[in-house]
C-alpha cells in the first residue's frame, strides 16, 4: 500500500478522490477540510461541488475507493506471501508485515472511520461493515473447509483486527509491529492447529 503519486494529469474527480484519499487516510476526516482537499488537488470549488455536492459523498467515495484498493492489494499481497485456499492461517501475518512497514501505515481506515464519526455519516457504518465481511470471506477461504470454519474465520479475522490497532498504536516504532505480528502469529497457528484437531 504506496500512497497516491503523480495525480496531476488525472481527470478532476480522480485528482479530488485520489488526493482526498491521501488526506483523509493520513489526517483524518474531520481534520481534512473541503477547502484542503480542493487546493491540493488543484480544482477549483464549483468542479468539486460538481463532482462531490458534499463532505459526506466524498466520504463515502473515499471508503468505496479504499475498499477497492485495499482489497486489490490484499488479494494479490496474499498468495505472494504463501497463502493459498484451504491452506491455513500463517501467510496473514507476512501479508500485514508487508502493509504495516509501508511508511504511510496509518492502521484501517475502516476502523479509524468508525472511531471517528460512528453513525454521523449515512451509510458509513454499512460500508465499514461490508470491507469486513469481505475480508472475512478472504480468510475464511484459508482454511479448509470444515463446520467450524467461519468460526475459526472469525476468530482470526478479530486478531488481525486487533494486530492492526496495536501496530498503529506504535505507527513508527517497528518494535510494536513486531509484537503484533508476533501475538497474531501465536492465535493464528493455534487457530490452525485447532482446525486439524477437529
Amino acid at each position: 500500500m504506496i500512497s497516491t503519486t503523480n495525480i496531476a494529469d488525472k481527470p478532476a474527480r480522480d485528482r479530488i478522490l485520489l488526493t482526498a484519499h491521501d488526506l483523509f487516510y493520513r489526517d483524518g476526516i474531520r481534520a481534512t477540510g473541503i477547502d484542503k482537499v480542493i487546493a491540493e488537488s488543484g480544482v477549483s470549488k464549483v468542479t468539486f461541488y460538481r463532482h462531490f455536492p458534499s463532505k459526506h459523498d466524498l466520504i463515502r467515495a473515499f471508503l468505496d475507493y479504499r475498499h477497492w484498493r485495499w482489497m486489490a492489494w490484499f488479494t494479490d499481497a496474499l498468495p505472494r506471501h504463501g497463502a493459498r485456499s484451504g491452506g491455513g492461517l500463517l501467510p496473514l501475518v507476512a501479508t500485514l508485515e508487508e502493509w504495516f512497514s509501508s511508511p504511510v501505515f496509518r492502521g484501517c481506515a475502516f476502523i479509524n472511520i468508525t472511531a471517528e464519526l460512528g453513525d454521523a455519516v449515512p451509510d458509513v457504518l454499512d460500508i465499514c461493515r461490508n470491507h469486513k465481511q469481505d475480508m472475512l470471506m478472504i480468510i475464511a477461504d484459508l482454511l479448509p473447509e470444515s463446520a467450524s470454519r467461519m468460526v475459526l474465520a472469525n476468530a482470526a479475522a478479530l486478531a488481525v483486527d486487533g494486530a492492526i490497532v496495536k501496530a498503529q498504536l506504535g505507527c513508527g516504532k517497528d518494535d510494536e509491529a513486531k509484537a503484533a505480528l508476533h501475538s497474531l502469529s501465536v492465535i493464528l497457528t493455534l487457530l490452525d492447529q485447532f482446525d486439524r484437531s477437529q
